[in-house]
């Protein structure tokens, strides 16, 4: 299949992340994380973050979301989220049902991002023993529609959220694309601006499978192992879901894939820009671009085999870069695009 824009996760495996995976193939090693791969890539992690934080890893975002979700939650309590938040609108219940209920409520606020004012409204809705318990705010990072929270709008939050005796999460399915976009360190933009729990999405950046769930209080973590063996994300070869984190840690080629992910989206949104009715939704921050295009463009476009997504986020088409993203392939799409709707 030639390059889409569905999905970033329509790419393959990123080269360094392959080379590690193989790597690890060589002979036999203890299994269930107790393998070199997972201790080193776990000791990378924390000087990446400059905290000794704890780590874990999962298949897949919806498991690591949940279970992060879960382990600061009972079932009597409450998770903000935006309402485009992929917890809330693509998980499929995994959140409530991992913490066996725990209610997530949706809020809004523009370009896909909350605010002070907005989690504070969704916390003073309601406090009697009626009405679950705000007990988490939930951070996507990049947003569901291509933006990114600065480190100031995320310590907003997370001030407001820590003295109504809530916790922070960050769903950093896109965070490299974040931390690429703003050129900030990791740690500023998540445990010293006061984010709780980092779910680091590893499967978009490039690699075959995996996400890393990042505590950086490990008080918070306890029992979580038992939770990700409970809910079936204890690999038994750990070590196939670590390597590839190495190859990606190693002479910070996770931000070199995320800022050419973005620099593709860039182009795009340039191209676009040029075109007489086609309209920016949201200011392309990411590796993601939102649309309005007119519906002769939208069927024509699949009609010449191209695959993107119009109901994700909030309407309009959406093209998603990847770590493999060609300028060519984007501008293949442009051309189409110009010559649709001349």
């Amino acid at each position: 299949m030639e390059q889409q824009f569905a999905s970033d996760n329509y790419a393959g495996i990123c080269p360094e992340a392959l080379a590690a995976l193989t790597a690890a193939n060589a002979g036999h090693a203890p299994a269930y994380g107790e393998d070199e791969w997972t201790r080193r890539v776990s000791d990378r992690l924390r000087a990446l973050f400059e905290t000794d934080c704890d780590v874990y890893f999962a298949f897949n975002g919806t498991a690591a979301n949940s279970l992060a979700l879960a382990s600061l939650c009972q079932s009597y309590h409450s998770v903000i989220c935006h309402e485009l938040a992929h917890v809330d609108t693509d998980e499929c219940g995994g959140p409530e049902f991992f913490s066996n209920g725990s209610k997530l409520l949706p809020a809004k606020g523009e370009g896909g991002k909350l605010t002070p004012a907005a989690v504070e409204e969704v916390i003073a809705r309601r406090s009697d023993i009626h009405y679950p318990k705000s007990r988490v705010v939930t951070l996507t990072q990049a947003t569901e529609v291509g933006t990114v929270y600065r480190p100031a709008e995320v310590a907003a939050i997370a001030e407001l959220a820590h003295a109504r005796g809530l916790r922070v999460h960050m769903d950093g399915a896109r965070f490299a694309n974040a931390v690429a976009s703003l050129d900030v360190s990791p740690a500023k933009l998540t445990w010293r601006a006061g984010v709780d729990v980092l779910c680091f999405g590893g499967t978009k950046m490039g690699l075959p499978a995996g996400e890393a769930v990042v505590f950086f209080d490990r008080g918070l973590a306890e029992d979580f192992a038992y939770r990700c063996k409970q809910a079936g994300q204890l690999a038994s070869k750990m070590r196939f879901l670590s390597a590839p984190w190495l190859g990606m840690l190693e002479g910070d080629v996770w931000l070199r894939h995320a800022r050419h992910a973005n620099a593709m989206a860039r182009r795009l949104a340039d191209g676009l820009a040029t075109l007489p009715g086609a309209k920016l939704l949201f200011p392309v921050e990411a590796n993601g671009v939102f649309a309005a295009l007119p519906a002769v463009a939208i069927d024509g476009l699949r009609a010449r085999g191209w695959r993107f997504y119009t109901f994700i986020g909030a309407g309009g088409a959406r093209f998603m870069c990847a770590w493999d993203t060609t300028p060519e392939r984007v501008d293949a799409l442009l051309a189409d695009l110009r010559e649709l709707m001349s």
